[in-house]
């Protein structure tokens, strides 16, 4: 798996609720997920399929006589109700102004439900293709999608949903896998002594961006959380949106060499200015941010070992040869957030 873009990254937030449960879905059965579906007065035909989700439970529900539905289960102790709510608040705020994401159903006036302890949404199934990305057309079109979300994101403030910022991201996220020593002997010094120097850098790069715009984001905008249709690009979940610079759903959607995320990065921003402001100090994230990522995913990881699903899903995960490999990618983001901000 490359880090450099990664899976899912999960909760930019782990302070604002209690300690959770080691082992939060184990009640989560067959029989419990059909019987809160049904709690809100569908009839399904007992037919589920668990779909890619890690941090949380999703599923396809089948329904007698009409389409599956995809029921979300969150992780217990992860997110407050309220933070929930603007997720939810934000993702009909997009769907308002027609913009192409998936929203929460909304049922008299709800959109969070509980069942025996589990808070959960129900959301229109939707299909679709991971986009490529591999034009012109296709980037200008991200860009333009991505650009009218962010005017919509400018208009209030998350209250709830956290933000981007090295402490949470980079230095907790550090400081939590070296005290509960995730970190093998024979690499700790060098990882201790690097991700301190990375973590310098990286606050040198945020006090240049200084005074950026934060907005609310997706927050994790990689090709895996989009869907492509002949319509466009759709997201179909929110899961981690919060408030940071622009740039944030902008980096993940490049990649290769310099030259070539530079011409990426310009046409995705061709499309992106039809419908928003881009300021170009943020450029100088791009790295910081990215390494910012690996750091803390490696984390999220290590927190969530005690839930069966994760050594089953990344049994990589403990061997030495993921942690050389680790640090070999962070020394290398040492050199390009070196290299300063892309030349557009």
């Amino acid at each position: 798996m490359d880090q450099r873009t990664g899976s899912s990254l999960s909760s930019y937030s782990y302070h604002s609720m209690p300690r959770p449960d080691p082992h939060p879905y184990d009640r989560l059965t067959p029989d419990a997920i059909i019987a809160s579906v049904e709690s809100l007065g569908r009839v399904s035909d007992r037919r589920i399929l668990a779909l890619n989700s890690y941090e949380n439970r999703v599923y396809q529900v089948g329904i007698e006589g009409g389409a599956p539905i995809i029921a979300k289960f969150y992780r217990p102790g992860r997110w407050s109700d309220e933070a929930i709510h603007e997720e939810h608040g934000f993702a009909l705020e997009l769907a308002a102004a027609e913009i192409p994401v998936v929203p929460p159903i909304v049922r008299k006036g709800q959109t969070l439900f509980t069942y025996e302890g589990f808070r959960f949404a129900i959301f229109e199934r939707r299909g679709g293709r991971w986009p490529e990305l591999g034009t012109r057309t296709e980037r200008e079109w991200m860009g333009r999608f991505l650009g009218r979300m962010h005017m919509t994101g400018r208009r209030q403030r998350f209250r709830y949903r956290g933000r981007i910022n090295v402490e949470a991201l980079g230095i907790e996220s550090r400081n939590y896998l070296l005290s509960q020593n995730w970190i093998p002997p024979h690499l700790e010094s060098a990882y201790d002594t690097l991700t301190s120097d990375l973590l310098e850098q990286i606050g040198e790069a945020f006090l240049t961006a200084q005074g950026h715009a934060e907005i609310r984001l997706h927050g994790d905008c990689h090709r895996g959380n989009v869907l492509w249709t002949d319509d466009g690009p759709h997201f179909v979940d929110l899961d981690d949106c919060l408030m940071g610079p622009a740039i944030q759903d902008l980096w993940m959607l490049i990649a290769g060499s310099r030259a070539e995320m530079a011409e990426q990065m310009s046409q995705l921003l061709e499309g992106y200015t039809h419908f928003a402001n881009f300021d170009h100090r943020e450029l100088v994230l791009i790295e910081s941010l990215r390494t910012l990522r690996m750091i803390h995913y490696a984390a999220w990881l290590a927190r969530r070992w005690s839930d069966p699903a994760f050594p089953q899903a990344f049994p990589w995960f403990r061997e030495p040869r993921y942690w050389e490999t680790h640090v070999l990618q962070l020394r290398e983001q040492l050199a390009a957030i070196a290299e300063g901000p892309l030349e557009l």
